[in-house]
């Protein structure tokens, strides 16, 4: 039995190295490319660049100047944060009101939250798109509040799950020892949810820094995230410049690798707290 349970462990860690290593290669090919020059990359894109094709840092210096990355950068940034932080604030205190306030309302509200994530976002990105033009909500700050109604969903759900593993007499005797209910959830009930917060906001962030197709909808060319900043890149036929898109595909993913890496540990942490205990 322990020579069998040996050779499934080895089974299963080749395979993930397999596994890894297929993942990876698509994000090494693209970091390969980005320093060839751009006419050799459709000839030879799975080659490493040579004394020929090698062209150095021109490709990132013509994809910044091309793309206003630094503008598009901003953008996102400020987007980004601002809708993780009211994602993961509002989605908090609505999951805690749920769950403590048990009435038909609050179920009913619960069960709206969960029907909203297997809605297709297809099925409602031209109507929004035209909400949100006539309601001003056409620009970064407006499309925080789109961000928050379609992250609320998932988030509500997480955090609904691990509010109910609480004990109700903490909060009990918050409330004995004079806190009113926003004391007690900020001072209380916010701090264990620490776990499950960082998860949201971590799926949110992935979410949301990446997505092209909401804020191409909403804000289109006049603010500038990173992926509609990139998609400028492909140009007309014959006029593409493959050397600075892979450049600028670079420079998109290294943010959010560095944050996912910094905070991978609390995702599997989060999920299993929010969900199982739930």
């Amino acid at each position: 039995m322990e020579h069998r349970s040996r050779a499934t462990n080895r089974v299963i860690f080749f395979s993930m190295i397999i596994l890894s290593i297929v993942f990876l290669a698509p994000i090494f090919i693209v970091l390969m490319n980005s320093f060839k020059g751009q006419f050799f990359i459709s000839d030879a894109p799975f080659v490493f660049p040579t004394a020929q094709t090698y062209a150095g840092g021109k490709n990132y210096i013509n994809g910044v100047e091309k793309t206003g990355f630094f503008s598009a950068f901003g953008y996102s940034m400020f987007i980004t944060v601002f809708s993780v932080a009211a994602i993961t604030l509002c989605t908090s205190m609505t999951a805690w009101f749920i769950v403590r306030v048990k009435n038909k309302f609050t179920t009913g509200l619960y069960y709206l939250f969960t029907f909203s994530m297997i809605v297709p976002f297809q099925m409602v990105m031209f109507t929004m798109s035209k909400t949100a033009n006539v309601l001003g909500l056409d620009n970064p700050v407006g499309i925080i509040l789109i961000y928050l109604g379609f992250g609320a969903g998932l988030s509500v759900f997480m955090f609904s799950g691990f509010v109910k593993s609480i004990p109700l007499e903490i909060e009990e005797a918050a409330m004995i020892d004079g806190c009113n209910p926003i004391q007690t959830f900020f001072l209380i009930v916010f701090p264990i949810l620490k776990p499950t917060a960082i998860t949201v906001s971590i799926l949110n962030t992935m979410w949301i820094w990446n997505d092209y197709l909401l804020p191409y909808l909403v804000i289109g060319n006049k603010y500038r995230t990173i992926p509609i900043a990139v998609q400028y890149l492909q140009g007309g036929y014959g006029s593409k410049d493959m050397g600075a898109l892979m450049a600028m595909l670079v420079l998109a993913i290294i943010p959010i690798v560095v944050f996912y890496l910094s905070a991978q540990k609390y995702i599997i942490k989060g999920v299993v707290s929010g969900a199982v205990k739930g």
